[in-house]
């Protein structure tokens, strides 16, 4: 068979089920003349007579047969195939598990109202939250995950990203704490005791904040390191450390000490430049037209934007 003509594989189809020439060409719209020289073709390409005179009509040899089985389920599949993509999509019907990779702190500001959102609109989605790993781009192309969400970093220039969010570091202290209420300098951050969360570093582990510090030409008497900005806001409220951490996660840590009825950590702008930090919805360019894809794409970017919302009516 001509691989190109996928018509033969209908007029098969139809030849197969109606067992008549003149029938199967009323299916297909077609003139009973046009489809006596699809069998012709189909005879040679199969190298079989596929139907055979029997009195007035017409009956399957043993390989048409055969084929009967066959035959629709192929012609159904190469039609779905070929069919244009879906461009619409009802959320309420969806059942699809998607993979976030997504660091601690960001599930812990945002995961809540985004499993919020999934649930009133797609009741039948789950949200598969992973840990990050180092590049995005191996996970996003085999199809580990289907979004990232970070702070953007080395990647393959094959994926796409989009600006989801800005933040900015700024300080946070315990309630109680000697600097709480404070009109605080650089210097009286350089002298206190401060804990930062490692941001994928180079060997040195210069942090932002040191090369900020270093450019007005202070250095911190004590640094402290840990794994995330969870680890640090947790150890703030703790002790007489001052935390830096991205401004949302110290906001959220605030509301949620709210909730539970105790004192809030105290926030503080930093009294120097650390620059802006922008958070990245990273995914492959395979994924770019896929409509539930989409629709997760735009849930996250309007769950960031609810955030937002809350934090400045807060």
């Amino acid at each position: 068979m001509d691989g190109r003509d996928l018509n033969l594989l209908r007029a098969l189809d139809a030849l197969l089920d109606k067992g008549s020439v003149v029938d199967a060409a009323r299916r297909l719209g077609l003139s009973a003349s046009a489809m006596s020289r699809t069998l012709a073709r189909l005879r040679d390409a199969t190298g079989d007579p596929l139907l055979v005179r029997a009195g007035r009509g017409m009956v399957l040899t043993p390989h048409a047969e055969a084929l009967r089985e066959r035959v629709p389920h192929l012609a159904a599949e190469v039609e779905a195939v070929l069919r244009p993509a879906e461009t619409t999509l009802d959320p309420e019907s969806l059942q699809r598990d998607f993979v976030i990779r997504a660091n601690d702190g960001f599930i812990a500001a945002y995961g809540a109202t985004l499993l919020r959102l999934v649930r009133e609109r797609a009741p039948a989605v789950r949200i598969l939250f992973v840990q990050k790993d180092a590049s995005p781009a191996r996970a996003l192309r085999d199809g580990l995950c289907d979004l990232e969400l970070g702070i953007l970093r080395d990647t393959a220039p094959e994926l796409k990203v989009q600006r989801l969010l800005t933040d900015h570091f700024v300080g946070v202290v315990r309630a109680g704490h000697p600097l709480a209420g404070q009109d605080i300098t650089a210097r009286d951050f350089a002298e206190s005791d401060s804990i930062v969360s490692i941001l994928h570093q180079p060997a040195d582990f210069t942090h932002v904040v040191d090369r900020a510090l270093a450019g007005i030409g202070l250095k911190r008497r004590r640094t402290f390191q840990v794994p995330s900005f969870l680890v640090a806001l947790s150890m703030a409220q703790q002790s007489d450390l001052v935390a830096v951490v991205p401004q949302s996660y110290a906001r959220m840590e605030r509301r949620r000490m709210a909730a539970l009825g105790l004192p809030g950590p105290e926030i503080f702008e930093l009294p120097f430049d650390t620059g802006e930090i922008v958070i990245s919805l990273i995914w492959h360019p395979r994924m770019d037209s896929d409509p539930a894809n989409r629709w997760l794409r735009e849930l996250v970017r309007e769950c960031t934007r609810l955030v937002g919302q809350d934090e400045i009516a807060a």
